[in-house]
């Protein structure tokens, strides 16, 4: 299952330089493609204000 950009997100960008597959889209509140995704939860370990779910 893909991980999921909640709306906590802060939109800071640190997701986006971890993600290894570029599954994650900017915009007001990040978003993640979840066919993209590989589910490594580099993004989830990364995100300061724990808006990313797995």
């Amino acid at each position: 299952m893909a991980h999921v950009i909640t709306d906590s997100c802060v939109a800071c960008g640190t997701c986006i330089d971890e993600c290894p597959v570029g599954a994650i889209s900017e915009g007001d509140i990040y978003s993640i493609d979840a066919d993209t995704c590989i589910d490594c939860g580099a993004c989830a370990a990364a995100c300061p204000s724990g808006a990313i779910e797995g």
